[in-house]
């Protein structure tokens, strides 16, 4: 952890604009959130490769608190230099994003910010977490951290806090939808794996940590969150599969 020194990809050297999006969408600190040493350091790396860019994090809660107020309890807008902006996803002019997967599970497009289209590198910077859900485990890593881009005023479902249309069918069903829209578009992702998240039941917010001691990154937010899931000695998360062999199809 100590020795960790984020590279970036390619589309981060001399970018104009860069979005990140941290998983910070409840009022508490890691493991159910993005530990603040980790993203400091995502940043910093962003910033040595780009040091005009203008860089956004870019996030949606899932509380009743605001994103300000999560952002200054949890201390981000201590690790910011003067070209980084915090925005509130929900807030911002969002576009719909076609879904290339030739065989979508219930979306054949998601409303996402027009911001990602407006970006020349997007990273994701995500906690680990399990929770379980119907009695199977789900995996939250750098995929399913781009629920917080979504509207809550569109894919809310009983709380107005949530995104639960996104839960239907499930969650791995519709990270294929996620990854087809949007996902395909990141550039790259870091997982903070320092510490594990479990969580008994479905919320991720409810739970116990369980140290780890790494940080998984690269290009691929398949790839990272199959590594993540190794690293921390769980089952490999049960959307990648599907999603890897979509993406093969889409490939040949």
């Amino acid at each position: 952890m100590a020795d960790f020194i984020y590279t970036p990809p390619v589309t981060a050297q001399g970018a104009t604009r860069i979005l990140v999006k941290p998983n910070l969408g409840y009022p508490k600190g890691p493991p159910v959130t993005v530990g603040m040493s980790v993203l400091s350091k995502v940043l910093q790396g962003l910033r040595q490769a780009s040091p005009q860019a203008e860089i956004l994090v870019v996030e949606g809660v899932c509380s009743n608190l605001s994103l300000a107020e999560i952002a200054n309890q949890n201390g981000l807008y201590d690790i910011l230099d003067d070209g980084m902006t915090v925005l509130d996803a929900d807030t911002l002019p969002c576009v719909a994003y076609r879904n290339r997967s030739p065989q979508p599970v219930r979306y054949s497009e998601l409303w996402a910010p027009k911001l990602l289209k407006e970006v020349d590198c997007r990273i994701s910077v995500s906690a680990f977490k399990v929770t379980s859900l119907k009695e199977r485990p789900l995996v939250s890593a750098t995929l399913k951290n781009l629920y917080g881009l979504f509207p809550r005023a569109k894919y809310k479902a009983r709380s107005a806090h949530s995104r639960g249309q996104l839960h239907r069918p499930s969650v791995p069903q519709i990270l294929q939808d996620v990854y087809g829209t949007i996902g395909h578009l990141f550039d790259g992702g870091v997982a903070d794996c320092s510490q594990k998240f479990i969580s008994q039941d479905w919320r991720p917010d409810v739970g116990q940590g369980f140290a780890v001691g790494r940080v998984v990154w690269g290009n691929d937010l398949l790839a990272i969150d199959r590594q993540a899931c190794q690293l921390a000695q769980e089952p490999d998360a049960n959307y990648l599969a599907p999603i890897e062999a979509l993406r093969q199809k889409l490939e040949d």
